[in-house]
C-alpha cells in the first residue's frame, strides 16, 4: 500500500479537519501518500481528488466545518455510480479510502467494501448515532454549543416566566437532547427513542407552578416533531406563555472541543494503524474509552446505535 484516499461526507460537523489532519499526517508519518477528496462522494466519482501536502494540514486542527467540503450525493447508491468512484480511486493509484461522516457516509464505504475495494469507517457526525461507537467526532462540540444555548434561553425564561420549548438535532437519535437537557437542567426531555405524553408534560408544569416555579425549560429532539408543532400541542392543555424556538445548524460549527479533537486523533490514527496492519472494511469506533474496529458490512447491517435512555431517569431524579 502506497496511498490512501481521505474524503469527508454527510453533514459537516466540528472535529472533521481534526480527524483529516490525524489521518493524513499518521499516514505521511507511515511513509504514505495521503490524497485528499474534495465534495464527498461526488467528488469522487468525478474526481476531484489532489495529494494532500503538510501546509495544507497546518492550522486546522482547531477549524470547525471540512476544508474537503461535503455535498450530498444520492447517486452513490446506485452499484454503477459506485464503480465509477472505484475507477476514480486505482486512476489515481489509491489503494484505500477512509472515510469520516455519518450513517450515509459509512453506507457509501460499505458499498465499497462490497466491491472489493479496502474502505474504512471513522464516525464523524453531530448525531452520536452511528453503531459501533459510543461516541462520534462532533457530538461532544454540539452538546457543549447547544448546551450554552439552553443556558442563554433559561436566563430569559427566568426573566419573563415563560416556558420555552427548544428543539436541538440529532435527525432521529436524541442524544444530543438527553445529553444537553441533563446539562442545563432541563424540567423536560423529550426525545424518538422512548414515549412521551404531552398532556403528562404539562400538568408537570403545572404542578411545579404551584409549588413555586414559574419557568421552564423543555428541550426536544427533532427527530419527535418541530418545536413549533410542539408548543401547539402543548398549548391545547393551558396557557403557558410559551415559545418555541429552533437551534438549528449553529450546533454544526465552530472550534471543536478538546475531547473532540482527541478523539479524531486517536480514530485518524487508529485508521492508518490498521490499514498498515492490512486490515479494512471496518468501522473503528471508542468504547468504554478502548479504539475498537469492527466489520462495516456486519456493524450497518446488524446492529443500531443505542441511546443512553437512563439519562432521562437521571434527569427526573434530579429536576424539581
Amino acid at each position: 500500500m502506497k496511498r490512501i484516499g481521505i474524503l469527508t461526507s454527510g453533514g459537516d460537523s466540528s472535529g472533521m479537519n481534526a480527524a483529516v489532519r490525524a489521518i493524513a499526517r499518521s499516514a505521511m508519518n507511515a511513509g504514505l501518500e495521503a490524497y485528499g477528496i474534495n465534495y464527498g462522494y461526488k467528488g469522487l466519482v468525478e474526481g476531484n481528488i489532489f495529494k494532500l501536502e503538510t501546509k495544507e494540514l497546518d492550522g486546522i486542527i482547531n477549524r470547525g466545518g471540512t476544508i474537503l467540503y461535503s455535498a450530498r450525493f444520492p447517486e452513490f447508491a446506485q452499484e454503477e455510480t459506485q464503480l465509477k468512484g472505484i475507477e476514480q480511486l486505482k486512476k489515481f493509484g489509491i489503494d484505500a479510502l477512509v472515510v469520516i461522516g455519518g450513517d450515509g457516509s459509512y453506507h457509501g464505504a460499505e458499498k465499497l467494501t462490497k466491491h472489493g475495494f479496502n474502505s474504512i469507517g471513522v464516525p464523524g457526525t453531530i448525531d452520536n448515532d452511528i453503531p459501533g461507537t459510543d461516541f462520534t467526532i462532533g457530538f461532544d462540540t454540539a452538546v457543549n454549543v447547544a448546551t450554552e444555548a439552553l443556558d442563554r434561553i433559561n436566563d430569559t425564561a427566568t426573566s419573563h416566566q415563560r416556558t420555552f420549548v427548544v428543539e436541538v438535532m440529532g435527525r432521529g437519535a436524541g442524544d444530543i437532547a438527553l445529553w444537553a437537557g441533563n446539562a442545563a437542567g432541563a424540567d423536560e426531555i423529550v426525545i424518538p427513542e422512548h414515549d412521551y405524553d404531552i398532556a403528562k408534560i404539562a400538568q408537570h408544569i403545572k404542578d411545579n407552578e404551584k409549588n413555586g416555579k414559574d419557568h421552564f425549560l423543555i428541550v426536544l429532539a427533532e427527530g419527535v416533531m418541530s418545536a413549533q408543532d410542539f408548543k401547539a400541542e402543548l398549548d391545547k392543555h393551558g396557557d403557558f406563555d410559551s415559545r418555541a424556538v429552533t437551534l438549528a445548524h449553529v450546533q454544526r460549527g465552530g472550534t471543536p472541543t478538546a475531547k473532540d479533537r482527541v478523539l479524531a486523533n486517536k480514530l485518524g490514527d487508529y485508521a492508518i494503524q490498521l490499514l498498515m496492519q492490512g486490515k479494512g472494511g471496518l468501522a473503528i469506533g471508542i468504547h468504554n474509552n478502548q479504539l475498537e474496529a469492527h466489520d462495516i458490512i456486519d456493524t450497518l447491517e446488524n446492529h443500531k446505535h443505542e441511546t443512553d435512555v437512563s439519562l432521562l431517569d437521571l434527569n427526573d431524579r434530579v429536576r424539581f
